[in-house]
């Protein structure tokens, strides 16, 4: 890139090549924008692909096969599991990413967008000013509209103690070769519970430090208390409800924490501090106040539309999204393009993301995943409406395969019989969830989900027992 050819200006720039931000790009060259995504990361791929669900998900695969070893004596069978081979994890696991990331890196590199590689900051509102990775002179890049989406990274608040102790993340955990033989896991969210189902499953002491009263706060608390009990009966140690004072570091190397907890204070070691309290939007240099773009808390405020403050930049993904999860980050992400398209056209920007499904999912074990509106939120909000549940350890497919902890459950309006919402946490809930996902998006009721057959037996029969149930409160 010779800075003395000045760059086009482009009628949109996306900031950031992950889920939200390739999915802005490729929409809006579809609808003829001509477009230039910049991304100052060392590797292309984004968040899901290089550092959270593939990534993840892949070890999470290998936990599983493990619990399923120690398990074999239930099921008549023999197996002398040895000491999981941890690099061969990790080389797997490098291995399909390599293969993930290289795919959206051809797709980066195809010719539909004008590729920048560096990282940009906002002079102004219409103008980024981007210091290239490769070197050499800072270049002017300048748009018609834009979308921020440059994600989000791992959340380390300032906890006393812990700058001089020292801690891991996330990303440590998902590419070690090697592990210490125990962990504890500050945090009781979706990254904490995941990295403590890996580690225990392959064989370390995990300790988890929770500061609410209950693990995923943004479900039914009776979902966080099915987790909670089937990690305890794995032999992690849980501890809720507690307020950190510090952390510390022997001159062993040997890692402590000390907390209040019913009003005494106790003490925890091991070898390594794991720090899983969510992340934070990745706003730090973009130069947001140069450009008119404003805050929500930590996210960039947007509305419905995907447009900030500034009405022709638009943001997408764990940037300014209620809920950090990739399926809404590319919705988020063809919006904005769509929006940006009308606005450079003149028309009426109407289009909005619409989250009355909010699918949720946590690769625990159990799984939990939850769809559309908690009890919690249909009782604030005044919703007239039903509930009902079934547990899968009365439920013939669940208890053949020996996976019997948990419950599925259902919400419907009290008049009208429509799903409102669903919860489930148990085996293979995250893919169970789905079949409640479609009948929501149809604005189906509990009669009309009675009315598709179910094969016997399969896990997904579950979910007629809470429908049947709802359906009978309805008088139907």
């Amino acid at each position: 890139m010779d800075p003395s050819s000045p760059l086009p200006v482009f009628d949109f720039v996306v900031l950031g090549g992950g889920s939200a931000g390739y999915a802005a790009a490729r929409t809006a060259h579809a609808l003829g924008l001509s477009v230039a995504v910049v991304d100052g990361a060392g590797e292309l791929g984004g968040l899901c692909i290089l550092r959270g669900c593939m990534p993840s998900k892949t070890l999470i695969e290998s936990a599983e096969r493990n619990l399923t070893l120690r398990r074999a004596g239930e099921f008549g069978l023999t197996a002398r599991p040895g000491a999981p081979d941890l690099r061969a994890i990790r080389d797997r696991k490098r291995r399909l990413i390599a293969d993930f990331a290289g795919y959206r890196q051809g797709q980066l590199e195809d010719g539909r967008f004008t590729l920048l590689r560096g990282r940009a900051a906002f002079l102004d509102p219409h103008t980024l000013r981007m210091e290239p990775r490769a070197g050499g002179l800072p270049l002017e890049v300048r748009g018609r509209s834009f979308c921020l989406a440059t994600g989000s990274v791992p959340n380390l608040p300032p906890l006393p103690g812990l700058d001089e102790t020292g801690c891991w993340t996330s990303d440590d955990v998902l590419d070690a070769a090697d592990l210490p033989d125990s962990f504890l896991v500050l945090g009781g969210g979706a990254i904490a519970l995941e990295m403590a189902h890996y580690l225990e499953a392959m064989d370390r002491r995990v300790t988890i430090l929770q500061r609410g009263t209950q693990f995923l706060s943004g479900v039914d608390p009776e979902c966080g208390e099915v987790v909670e009990k089937a990690c305890v009966a794995r032999g992690i140690a849980c501890h809720l409800g507690v307020r950190l004072q510090r952390l510390g570091r022997e001159a062993t190397g040997v890692k402590w924490a000390e907390f209040e907890q019913g009003g005494r204070v106790h003490r925890v070691e091991a070898a390594e501090i794991l720090v899983a309290l969510g992340r934070r939007p990745a706003t730090d240099g973009l130069g947001l106040e140069a450009a008119g773009v404003e805050l929500d808390g930590s996210k960039v405020r947007v509305a419905a539309t995907m447009q900030t403050t500034q009405p022709h930049l638009f943001a997408a993904g764990d940037l300014c999204s209620p809920l950090d999860v990739v399926h809404l980050a590319i919705q988020q992400g063809e919006v904005a393009a769509r929006n940006a398209a009308r606005l450079l056209r003149g028309e009426a920007v109407a289009e909005t993301v619409d989250y009355r499904l909010r699918l949720f999912g946590v690769f625990s074990h159990p799984q939990v995943a939850a769809v559309g509106a908690s009890e919690a939120a249909l009782s604030a909000s005044g919703v007239p409406y039903v509930a009902a549940s079934y547990p899968f350890d009365d439920h013939g497919k669940s208890m053949c395969m020996g996976e019997t902890e948990g419950f599925v459950k259902m919400l419907a309006h009290r008049q009208t019989g429509e799903i409102l919402g669903a919860s489930v946490v148990g085996p293979h809930a995250t893919e169970l969830i789905h079949e409640v996902v479609v009948a929501m998006h149809h604005r189906g009721t509990v009669q009309d989900f009675l009315t598709i057959p179910h094969y016997h037996p399969t896990l997904s029969e579950i979910w007629t027992y809470p429908a049947e149930e709802c359906a009978e409160s309805l008088g139907v």
